[in-house]
This record gives C-alpha cells, structure tokens and sequence, in this order.
C-alpha cells in the first residue's frame, strides 16, 4: 500500500504530493484525509493523506506514524480546498492549512490536549465511620455520578478515604471548553405576512441562492431560525455566518434559545482548545448548527441542508492574505455540492449580488417593512454651518437630542469611523509630521497608553513635545478618534458613556461584555467604530448620532459611495427597534452626496440606479470583473522595476476586453518597510486573463519579490 502525502514546504514553488509506503502494521489505519508523519530529507513532517494506491514504479520511503484516529478532511472538504486553490491561485496546503483549526493543521508542534473532568461513582455501598463521609455520600441520594471538586468541598481527606476503601471511583470524562448546557424554548413569535411569503418562496433540497433583501428591524433572523427549523427535521444541518465577531455573541444567545445545545461557535476570538473541542462536535454529529465569522464556512459538516450568510455585504467576508477567497463563492460551492438553497440577507446587498438577483442568478426576496412599523426620521446637518456657530464635533441639534433623550432615561448611539485620541501631530514652526519610520502615515495619538502608536505595523513612541527637527515646543494635535470623542462626551453629559473599537475589544469576552452591559443600561452612551453599525439589537436606543458621516466618501477607491451608503443604512438601523420611535442625526461637510441623500431616505433602489451608471461610465464591477496585482519589496527600485515589467508584459498580449492600469504607488506606499506598487487589472472574461495570471503567478514564486495576486479585491 502507498500513499501521496501533501506536506507544508516552506518553498513556494513546490504544490505536489509525495509518494510513502505504508508498513503493515498501519494499513489499517490509512484512510483519505488523515495526517501522517513521514521523512523529508533531514526533518520530519505531517502531511495529508490525498490518496492511496497499490503500487508504484520507484524506491519509496516508510510513513513514520498515523498522527489522527479520524480524518480531519473529508472528501467534500479535500475537493473544496483544491477549488480554492486554482481560483485563488495559492498553494492546495495553503488552502487546507486555511481551513482547519490550528490543532489539526499539518504542524508537527502544534499540540492541544483535550480537556477533561473528574468524577465520582458509586462503587460499593459500605459502613462508614464520620459525619464528613455521610456528608459526601448524601451528595449521590439524587445524582449516579459527581464532580470530585464538590466533594473535595467537604473534605479532601474523607473523598480520599472513600476512594481508597473502593466506596468511591473516580472517572475521568472529557469535557468541553465552551459550556452548551442549554434548553431549548419554543417561539412564540406571530411571523409577518412579508416573513411567511419569503419562508415560502425558499425551496429546501435544491441549489439556489436567495438574496433577502430586508430593511434593518425586518426580522430577518426569525426567518432565518424558521428556515433552520425544518433543515434541523429533516436531520440535516446548517451553517450561519455574521460579518463581525462582535454579533456572534448576541446571535448565538438568540439561536441557543432556540436551539439548544444544538449550536457549535466558531470564529477567530476562540483559544486554540475551544476552536478544537467545536469542531469535533461537528465532526462527532453532536451539533446540528455553527454559527461563526469568516472561517465557519468550513465546518466539517456533511449532511448540509443550508448556509446562511447574514449582512452579505460586509467587506470582512473576503479575505485579505492568502488564500484570498471571498466567502460568498466558496458557500456557492459547497451549496452545490450539497444541492441545497444559500441564504444571502442584508438590508444594504452589495451591488454586485443586487445585480445578480435582477438578473435572476439569485432569486430576490424583499421585506420591505420592519416588524414594529417604527423605521426612525432622519436628520441631516452641514458642519460648515454648525463652525460658524463654534460647534466643531458636536452639532447643536445632536447636542439638544442628546440631552433630551438622556432626560427620558432612553440609550443614544454615536459612531465615529476613526480610534485613537488625535490623528495627526505636527509642528506648527516648520510642518513636521510625526509619522511612522515604517509606514508612510502619520502616527495616533492614544491618550489611555500616552503613547504614538501606527495602526498599521504597531509601532509606538512617547509622544513628543519638543519637534525633532527645528528643536520648537509648539506642537499641535489634529483630527478626532473614539476616545477623543468619548473624552469630549463625558465632559458634555452627565452620563455613563462606554467606548467599544478595537482598543477596547482586545481582550477575550470584552465585545459580548459592552453589548450585554449597554442591553441592560449599565451605560446610556455607546460610542464606537463601524462594529457597532450591523446587526446589534438594543430596544431602548432611540437616537443614533454619525460624526463624520461622509469621511469615508474621501478614501480613493471606487466603492466609497456603496460602503458610506452601507454604513450609514445599517448605523441608522440600531435606532428604534423597539416600542419607542427613533431619530438618526448625520453631520458632515460633503452632506448631498448622493450616498448620503439616500442613505437618509432609506432608497436602496434609488441609490443602485445612480451608482450603477457611474460604474458603467467607468468601467468597473459588476461590469468587469477587477484584478489586483501587488508587488512588495523592501527595495523601491525593484518594485518600480518589476512593476513596469508586468504591466509591459500583460498590454502585450493585446488581450481582449482587458484593461490593465498602473503601476502606481499602494494607498499606503510603504508599511512595515515594506514598497507596494499595484496593476489594476479590468476583464470582461476570467478564462482569458486566468491563464496571464497563473503565468506571473509561477514566475515569481522563487523571486526575492512577493507578488500578490487578489482576484475581485474588496480594497483597490
């Protein structure tokens, strides 16, 4: 028996598998999809089994050992990883690394252990002779077997007694890191006439993608639950996925009371231990239903019945790094396979699945209505008008609405799409920057640490007070981040105000803390970044405020309009959700904008239309298809050089329907010392420029310079 095993090289250029024989004492053991230990040169490596075969015609080397009891891929998943890698052009071990918890990957140090609890039964009912003895029994009068550390409450030396005289036994159980003791409990939610339509139009036991197209508060989520209901009796499983980490908590709470202990999580916030105690409950069938980020997407289900991919928008569905898949086109995959519906929903659909479903590739689904009739009135305010009154960040309209809904008792959301204190520091005697000697961007200032710090490469500084360059103290800070602002608020009102971005979310739990702390109004203020735009429930917010609503129209990227649109609908959204009505408040300088204008009429269609023509003037998605090629070195002359290089390369093959841009500098030219040029690729058809792309791929596998290639990028 032979075997080819894949194994993780540090080489780029190498994607094949190698041939092993198998000794026969382990035979019984091969199976598709286990890891392996095996001989490589000089060192040792896991690898995955991809296949088996009777014989061979060359000298082979013995597989060492078999590293797992089950296999940790399974067909579906060995056949999903290899569609990853021809569509993202990356290694098959990069794509199966990528799929897998880090305890399962083929590492040969990575070791997590299985966590386990100790019990004790009853063994043999004898006399005993003190009162902490019968104490201990008493503990069995109602349960068959007990936690040692109970016992060991009452006394350490009589549990140890009782063991010795073979009274007690002890049993060692494996136990998992995240608690799912939970009972289900019934709904009794009266479904709309809207959430009844869309339930019905989704046929289960047949591929198709449905968009459900759901203004904020339409109850998507119930029709989701509903949908899962009857996956659940046909004994089949579903997936669900959230665009944030942020709303996993809240939504896993909602789906465990629904579902039980039938929920396994996954996301990247996880200990390597828990993320390896919920797989394997997927993997042992104790679970019906994952919900998670990104990365939920490969749970080892086989018996899928739906995925569910909740605010399909979201830019964090796309990864960044390699492998760069976009989630949305791996769930199609595997839906396929499956023959089963993908759910997509949103209240703001990304332009190009809107467009997909006009043009019947996705069937539409529309709830129109949220379920209390309550979508909150929106208000518009011009911040070159509120400077002339002397009010810089907060208009004196927001300040009025503030007051007024703290007077009531009632929760009011501020979002500002920036971190930090200051953004900017320079002397005003010369115009020195204090930027990152990484990266070219200036550094933020962070009050709480007092510290410079990049948000790019992480380094910090003490902040300066003296210039480094004309030796002048007349330094002066500019721009404005959450905790600037939350310092601003907690001057303005008497009030308990809590900051959630990603400086206040780094340690474990925090995000799930600042949500159920602001549900139950330890807090009156919540203020925060885009996290707290999507998906988050709070029935006593009746007033959301946006400082800098129209900041993100300045990023120089052709999908600023759609994601200040997506940004401003979804914030809007968290106001008025329960029985009270609410109010949004935007202010900016650039405030008819046409983003902006019908992010405030809550027109989605209105604003496809006009976005939709700009698109096609220019060129760009969903039109033509977008390629984006970064070339990184620590040397510019190289990255121009090789730059130049390929552009001259790809307009030389007069490709049709291909427009090729640049080279020009990355948004950020350097980060971490690191030169980036992008090539901006336009292509009507993928066949054409694939064979390009694998071309430059495999040209600079061995080269000194990395060359990136994102097919569909969400940033350009």
């Amino acid at each position: 028996m032979y075997v080819d095993v894949l194994v993780e090289l540090s080489l780029k250029n190498v994607d094949e598998t190698f041939t092993y024989s198998v000794p026969d004492e382990l035979k019984s053991d091969i199976k598709i999809g286990k890891r392996v230990l095996v001989p490589f040169g000089k060192q040792k490596l896991i690898g995955f089994i991809l296949n088996i075969k009777n014989k061979v015609d060359f000298n082979t080397k013995d597989i060492i050992k078999v590293v797992d009891d089950n296999p940790v891929l399974n067909e579906e998943l060995i056949s999903l990883g290899d569609y990853i890698s021809k569509k993202t052009l990356v290694n098959k071990i990069t794509a199966y690394q990528t799929m897998l918890p880090r305890a399962l990957k083929a590492k040969s140090k990575t070791k997590i252990r299985k966590k386990y609890e100790t019990y004790l039964e009853l063994k043999e009912i004898k006399e005993v002779k003190n009162e902490t003895q019968y104490k201990i029994l008493d503990l069995f009068k109602e349960k068959t077997k007990v936690l040692k550390s109970e016992a060991t409450k009452i006394s350490i030396s009589s549990t140890n007694t009782l063991i010795k005289n073979n009274i007690l036994k002890e049993v060692k159980e494996e136990v998992y890191r995240i608690d799912n003791d939970i009972k289900p409990h019934k709904s009794n939610i009266i479904l709309t006439k809207e959430q009844e339509s869309v339930i019905k139009k989704i046929k289960l036991n047949t591929f198709m993608p449905y968009l459900i197209h759901g203004v904020t508060g339409s109850g998507k989520t119930e029709v989701y639950m509903n949908i899962i209901d009857k996956v659940i009796l046909e004994n089949k499983e579903a997936i669900v996925l959230v665009p944030e980490i942020s709303l996993t908590p809240q939504l896993v709470n909602i789906f465990r009371n629904r579902f039980g202990n039938n929920v396994a999580i996954l996301h990247s916030n996880l200990s390597d231990g828990e993320k390896y105690d919920e797989w394997r409950k997927i993997e042992k069938k104790e679970v019906k239903v994952v919900i998670g980020a990104r990365s939920a997407i490969f749970a080892p289900f086989t018996n899928l019945g739906v995925i569910i991919i909740d605010e399909e928008h979201s830019t964090t569905y796309k990864q960044e790094n390699n492998p760069r898949y976009n989630t949305i086109d791996l769930a199609i995959f595997r839906a396929k396979k499956y023959n089963i519906p993908l759910i997509l929903g949103s209240a703001t659909p990304s332009i190009e699945s809107y467009t997909r479903a006009l043009q019947g590739v996705y069937t539409l689904c529309n709830l129109k209505n949220r379920v209390n009739n309550n979508y909150p009135s929106t208000i518009l305010v011009d911040m070159k008008d509120e400077i002339k009154k002397g009010n810089r960040i907060i208009s004196s309209i927001l300040d009025a609405k503030i007051k007024e809904r703290l007077s009531k008792n009632e929760q009011v959301i501020i979002l500002l799409n920036r971190r930090g204190y200051t953004t900017v520091s320079t002397c005003k005697n010369c115009g020195y920057t204090d930027n990152c000697p990484h990266c070219d961007i200036p550094l933020t200032y962070h009050k709480k640490i007092n510290m410079m710090r990049c948000h790019y490469c992480g380094y910090a500084h003490n902040v300066i007070n003296i210039c480094p360059n004309c030796k002048s103290s007349d330094i002066n800070s500019y721009g404005l981040g959450t905790e600037k602002l939350e310092s601003i608020l907690n001057e303005l009102y008497d009030a308990k105000i809590v900051r959630m971005d990603q400086d206040t979310t780094t340690n474990k739990g925090s995000h799930e803390k600042i949500i159920n702390d602001f549900r139950e109004h330890k807090y009156d203020i919540l203020i925060g970044t885009q996290m707290i735009s999507k998906g988050l429930d709070f029935p006593n917010v009746t007033l959301v405020g946006v400082i800098n609503a129209d900041a993100s129209l300045n990023i120089p990227d052709f999908r600023s309009a759609e994601r200040t649109y997506q940004l401003l609908n979804q914030v809007a959204g968290r106001s008025g959700r329960g029985s009270l009505p609410g109010e949004v408040i935007l202010q900016g300088f650039n405030m008819d904008h046409y983003s902006i204008v019908y992010a405030m009429k809550n027109d989605y269609l209105g604003f496809y239309n006009e976005e939709m023509s700009l698109r096609k003037v220019l060129k760009y998605s969903p039109y033509y298809n977008l390629c984006k090629i970064s070339i990184k070195s620590k040397n510019y002359e190289e990255v121009d050089k090789e730059s130049k290089k390929i552009v001259t390369h790809l307009k030389g093959k007069n490709l049709n329907n291909v427009i090729v841009l640049g080279p020009t500098p990355g948004l950020i030219p350097k980060i971490n010392d690191i030169y980036n040029m992008n090539i901006i690729i336009k292509y009507k058809s993928t066949k054409e420029i694939m064979e390009e792309l694998k071309f430059i791929n495999n040209y600079y596998r061995t080269s000194k310079i990395i060359v990136e290639i994102d097919i569909n990028p969400i940033r350009l």
